[in-house]
């Protein structure tokens, strides 16, 4: 299965055509043939689960069918001519992972949208994980309360590459898309971490979230960059 992230930044002076974007987006991702499901998604500021969101980045993430031919470096092999053009026209910066799913568990909209891959134990390079859920209303606070210190915890973490705060509904359905240099930092971090792994107990425990999802992907390609530089660059990723 090939999956694409692209994070998507606007000029200050453009950020009502990026909000606009989210809507008109939709028609040729929807007619795209070779798309097997999309999201449409805002971005916090702190690259993890955020209040604050930033108005100036944006997020496309979409799944491809099996059939569909592999993905050249191109936006517009990935999302037609109507998106690319829109960024290019729009003077914005983009930022496109190709990836590979390899272990993951958990659902989006009721689906498991990247299959039911691995786990794959062959793998030794680096490595991006997707962490989302749908948090209950009742457990909003809970979850605000106790994710900011990890948050905090996270941008500091031995082995983190980058991370991206991303969300479909503000405060509600949230995600983060870490890249690590290794499996293993991403597991310290994950499970070693004792206010992390504290913070995953509860979440179980007290049941905070409707719907939830964590993916680890192989990292096929990148192109572009984010503020003037490519955060992967001349990383290994296999």
């Amino acid at each position: 299965m090939q999956v694409t992230l692209t994070i998507a930044r606007y000029p200050i002076w453009a950020v009502p055509f990026a909000f606009l974007s989210m809507a008109i987006f939709r028609i040729p991702l929807w007619l795209n043939k070779k798309i097997s499901f999309y999201k449409l998604m805002g971005s916090g500021r702190n690259g993890t689960f955020d209040k604050v969101p930033d108005f100036r980045q944006w997020a496309i993430l979409c799944t491809f069918s099996g059939s569909a031919k592999p993905l050249s470096n191109q936006l517009s092999d990935c999302y037609g001519g109507f998106i690319s053009g829109w960024f290019r026209f729009f003077n914005c910066e983009t930022f496109t992972l190709l990836l590979d799913p390899i272990e993951g568990h958990g659902s989006w909209d009721g689906k498991a949208v990247f299959g039911k891959p691995g786990p794959d134990v062959s793998h030794t390079g680096a490595i991006a994980t997707l962490t989302r859920a749908t948090i209950r209303l009742s457990r909003l606070s809970h979850f605000w309360k106790n994710v900011a210190p990890v948050a905090n915890q996270m941008s500091t973490a031995k082995g983190l590459v980058t991370s991206f705060g991303i969300g479909e509904i503000p405060w509600i359905k949230q995600a983060t898309f870490s890249i690590w240099q290794s499996k293993e930092d991403m597991k310290n971090f994950a499970y070693s971490m004792k206010l992390h792994a504290d913070v995953i107990k509860k979440t179980r425990k007290e049941k905070w979230y409707s719907e939830d999802m964590f993916v680890r992907f192989r990292i096929v390609s990148t192109w572009g960059t984010l503020h003037g530089i490519d955060p992967l660059k001349g990383m290994m990723y296999i």
